[in-house]
């Protein structure tokens, strides 16, 4: 029954990813149809800043946990309540830090004045999801993934009730005020998503204000994980920060005029590249679940078990990742005409859907690099990769053939960084 738990973990996050899945798409219907496609454009300036301050914000602090909590070297209620005071403090130094800089990123970097409410919002929503990820993580490390699955999809319910009364009261304000209310939508959900895992907290475990103590021990060992992990994704995240800043600051520059350019850009990461990404709830859900089970194998040098999990884990991801694939490309127009009611972005559907079964693979291997203490072959494999893509968007933008720059760039970043994780993870086991 042991050795099965990884696979029963793995297939509750798969049927609990499935109803995630379809909730997400269907926020993202009503969300899309709402706010048409220049609001799409407009939100999706601002995603790759939302992410990059989510990363911030978590600092890794869920990854380290999982891990020290698998490995059972110490009491995962103490764990959790050492970091939540710290957590907490490094949000608010990032809200304050959203609320001067704020009108540069908005008017200077993102070359969009209406991004502005958004950009601040970012800040409020950020504590929110730092304590929420870091009680998840609680639960991964100890294997139990349906407190998980059950907050996700009460979240997405939640989220898609908000957004569905909300935008439109918040259109007749502003295109702007209907994008700040988007990002902070997220406070509602994240709030339901940290009273589900709370109730499944063992009863034996009753929290009060004195378990709210740094223990400079435990804060030491999850450092020692969450910083290079947290490197790694921040040199991700920058890279992603800096997408629609040399985009737009390129393709204005050689004569593109804005409309243009945010509609085009709405276009590949409102319409395409969700659709490309279908499967990654599913993929990063096996890799959550593989965290604890590689990092407690490969700590008691248990190799064969090890590599027979990371297998099972690939194909897993793959099993979800070909069939949608094969959709995408041979037939993009129906899942666009379905969803999105639009056929705008089949072009780039069809060049970028094989190359994203590399990154559907690509997660498993991250994590099980991370649960076997390795996290330095990530950074670097993430560092190689943000090198290639920045250096290919920035060439390619110069040869005046539109968003296809970016296509390009996001090829060669994934094929760079998949194959080198590919090739390290290889040679260590």
């Amino acid at each position: 029954m042991k050795k099965s738990k990884f696979i029963q973990s793995t297939l509750i996050l798969i049927i609990g990813g499935f109803f995630t899945k379809a909730l997400g798409m269907l926020i993202r219907i009503v969300t899309t149809r709402l706010i048409q496609a220049e609001g799409m454009g407009i939100y999706m300036l601002l995603t790759p800043t939302f992410s990059l301050f989510i990363t911030l914000a978590q600092f890794g602090f869920p990854i380290a946990i999982s891990k020290i909590v698998a490995e059972e070297k110490t009491r995962g209620k103490d764990l959790v309540f050492s970091i939540i005071p710290i957590s907490i403090l490094l949000n608010l130094f990032l809200i304050f830090f959203l609320l001067i800089s704020g009108k540069f990123i908005a008017f200077h970097l993102l070359h969009e004045e209406r991004c502005y409410l958004g950009v601040i919002s970012i800040g409020f929503v950020l504590p929110f999801i730092s304590i929420s990820s870091i009680i998840r993580g609680y639960f991964f490390g100890k294997e139990k993934v349906f407190p998980h699955v059950l907050s996700n999809i009460l979240e997405d319910i939640i989220r898609l009730v908000s957004l569905s009364i909300g935008i439109p009261f918040f259109l007749t304000k502003g295109l702007d005020i209907a994008i700040a209310f988007l990002v902070l939508s997220n406070i509602f959900s994240e709030l339901i998503s940290i009273f589900t895992l709370l109730h499944f907290l063992p009863s034996k475990i009753h929290i009060t204000k004195k378990d709210f103590v740094v223990h400079p021990t435990y804060v030491h060992d999850i450092l020692t994980i969450s910083i290079p992990t947290t490197g790694s994704r921040i040199v991700g995240n920058i890279g992603y920060f800096l997408e629609p800043i040399l985009i737009t600051t390129i393709l204005l520059q050689i004569g593109y005029n804005n409309n243009f350019i945010v509609r085009e850009y709405g276009i590949l990461n409102g319409y395409t590249l969700p659709l490309l990404m279908l499967p990654s709830f599913f993929t990063m859900a096996i890799s959550q679940a593989l965290i604890p089970v590689v990092s407690k194998s490969y700590s008691k040098k248990n190799i064969s078990y090890t590599k027979k999990k990371i297998k099972q884990a690939l194909f897993f991801s793959l099993l979800i990742g070909i069939p949608i694939t094969i959709l995408l490309e041979f037939f993009p127009e129906i899942p666009l005409s379905f969803i999105y009611q639009t056929k705008e972005g089949i072009p780039y559907l069809k060049v970028l859907a094989p190359i994203y079964l590399l990154q559907y693979i690509q997660s498993p291997i991250a994590s099980s690099l991370q649960a076997m203490g390795k996290a330095k072959i990530s950074f670097t494999a993430t560092v190689l990769g943000i090198i290639v893509r920045t250096l290919s968007l920035v060439i390619f933008s110069y040869f005046k053939i539109g968003l296809w720059s970016l296509v390009i760039a996001t090829s060669l970043s994934i094929i760079t960084t998949t194959f080198y994780e590919s090739k390290k993870l290889y040679s260590i086991l």
